[in-house]
């Protein structure tokens, strides 16, 4: 079955790229994957989809592997290893999406024929234009370098109109949401102030990536059902960061 439909008039974007964590794979669990997690995101991907937005997916690998004791693993081969299991995070989602027949390509930035195509960013534009959901696996392929600064870059590769991100809060507040029930959510915020006021949402390489090339970013809860194709519908949905 072709995964391709054409776009709606009423879509605000043609082209996301959605980043996760890897940890919100895990659910309820501190680790590995939740069945339930990977079949909600999947639909949540597939309402977009059907409404002819091309999507591109980077998830991170933190629910397999989060960090190292340098005195046992250096940090190159622990970045290494946070690589691979964004490629089976990556497997999962690709799996929970082809079982509602959205049509998908993974795609790494390490060598692994066997399991994933290798990232050509031409190849990776046509499968977009094709209808496919690209999962982009092993970051960028090189350490010292995190899942959202290649969140970044491979959206500003394929010409994402925004790049997305999916966590388990509303928005950006003025502090964590979780600890200070007294922080205040934005709903919209220029990157300017984003850098002045030191709000965390990404690392500064990916930020500046993303103000460097005039690529908005989006912070949503991920959690809420409808969410995600609200957002993408232009709804005031989590908080919009503008240059």
């Amino acid at each position: 079955m072709s995964s391709f439909f054409l776009q709606s008039d009423f879509m605000k974007y043609k082209r996301i790229l959605l980043k996760l964590s890897g940890e919100s794979l895990a659910g309820s669990e501190n680790f590995g994957i939740a069945n339930n997690k990977v079949i909600d995101y999947a639909k949540e991907i597939q309402a977009v989809v059907q409404e002819g937005v091309q999507v591109a997916l980077v998830i991170g690998g933190g629910n397999i592997f989060r960090g190292n004791d340098e005195n046992v693993i250096d940090r190159v081969q622990g970045d290494y290893m946070g690589m691979l299991a964004t490629v089976i995070n990556g497997l999962a989602l690709q799996s929970g999406l082809e079982k509602i027949n959205i049509q998908t390509r993974l795609m790494s930035a390490v060598k692994i024929d066997e399991l994933a195509e290798p990232f050509i960013r031409r190849r990776a534009i046509r499968h977009l234009e094709k209808g496919r959901v690209i999962i982009f696996a092993a970051g960028t392929g090189s350490p010292y370098f995190t899942t959202d600064t290649a969140a970044a870059l491979r959206a500003v590769e394929v010409n994402a109109d925004i790049i997305i991100k999916g966590t388990r809060v509303d928005g950006i507040f003025s502090d964590d949401p979780e600890k200070n029930k007294d922080a205040q959510q934005y709903k919209k915020i220029s990157f300017d102030e984003v850098f002045n006021k030191k709000l965390s949402i990404m690392d500064m390489t990916a930020f500046t990536l993303c103000h460097e090339n005039s690529l908005p970013i989006s912070v949503f809860n991920i959690n809420k059902p409808g969410n995600l194709l609200k957002l993408v519908n232009g709804e005031p949905i989590g908080t919009q960061v503008y240059v």
